[in-house]
């Protein structure tokens, strides 16, 4: 299964591959992972979440947090 986490503008998104379909977990200050409501289609990539990521929440970001980026 494919993991991966990223920082989206300040928040913590962990993204995994089931299958074909990407499921979205929002990540707590206390670790813990609760369910996004986001739809990212199968076909994406892993080298394209960055940038779907960024067309879904663009206008969240501040000047503080103005990026996107994976945290290995």
């Amino acid at each position: 299964m494919e993991k991966y986490r990223f920082n989206v503008f300040g928040d913590i998104l962990a993204i995994e591959r089931h299958g074909p379909a990407w499921r979205c977990f929002a990540i707590g200050g206390d670790g813990k992972r609760g369910p996004v409501d986001l739809a990212i289609p199968p076909e994406v990539s892993h080298a394209e979440l960055p940038q779907y990521l960024y067309d879904i929440y663009h206008e969240q970001a501040v000047m503080s947090d103005a990026e996107i980026f994976e945290i290995r």
